[in-house]
């Protein structure tokens, strides 16, 4: 089967589980579930538009400046969000840490990456740190979010780890896809570049899938600086 057509049904799938997971614990009630997932399901759709139209290609399009703003933007933009909507801070604070974590474990798609890096579609270094960075966090997320779920007096010390890794990964992942693409920032020049991470299918990542779960780290940072165990029933930190 098709690499892209793989890939779109895997990241499509990953897209509608986080969506799913953050809407049910941001949502205090139906009503809101359905807006938080409205909202995250546009923000999808608009994602998707771009990739097909190749609105960040770099042969007629913004290119990798575009692929950073569209990746760090939506970052900025849900922190400010969640700093200035009390409903949204209040939801960081009461969502389970567990079910913060184990939304993560999308991220074992990254076995993608290393599929495309055999196929000689995506280049070294960005491919294999992005691949194996993602699925060791993908795969330690089970564990971890059982751990803070069943023990959360234990938890605090391998969140705080575990944490610093998933985000470190995604900062690395990004800045070597971005020095690995066509432009004047390319400073990575093994061939191929890593230009289809601005097309279908593949622009979901940094566009979509990235600066969400990226969004999920920080709450997870702040949860875990301004909170103290409680319950193991509640599983928060």
């Amino acid at each position: 089967m098709d690499a892209d057509l793989v890939g779109s049904i895997e990241l499509t799938a990953a897209a509608a589980i986080v969506i799913a997971a953050l809407a049910s614990g941001f949502g205090l009630n139906a009503a809101m579930r359905v807006r938080i997932a409205g909202w995250l399901s546009a923000w999808f759709v608009v994602v998707v538009i771009l990739a097909a139209a190749r609105a960040l290609y770099y042969e007629h399009g913004l290119g990798a400046p575009g692929l950073g703003v569209a990746a760090v933007l939506p970052i900025a933009f849900l922190c400010v969000l969640v700093a200035l909507g009390r409903s949204l801070r209040e939801g960081f604070q009461r969502v389970p840490l567990w079910l913060l974590v184990s939304v993560h474990t999308v991220r074992l798609l990254g076995i993608s990456f290393i599929v495309l890096h055999a196929a000689h579609r995506l280049p070294a270094p960005f491919a294999l740190v992005a691949g194996w960075g993602d699925i060791f966090v993908g795969a330690t997320a089970v564990p971890v979010a059982w751990i803070t779920y069943r023990r959360p007096d234990c938890a605090r010390l391998i969140l705080w780890i575990w944490n610093v890794i998933g985000a470190m990964d995604l900062i690395a992942a990004l800045a070597l896809g971005v020095l690995s693409s066509p432009g004047p920032q390319r400073l990575i020049f093994t061939e191929p570049s890593a230009a289809i991470m601005t097309t279908l299918p593949w622009l979901l990542i940094p566009g979509f899938v990235v600066p969400l779960l990226f969004a999920v780290h920080i709450g997870i940072f702040a949860r875990l600086v301004t909170r103290k165990v409680t319950s193991p029933v509640m599983s928060d930190l």
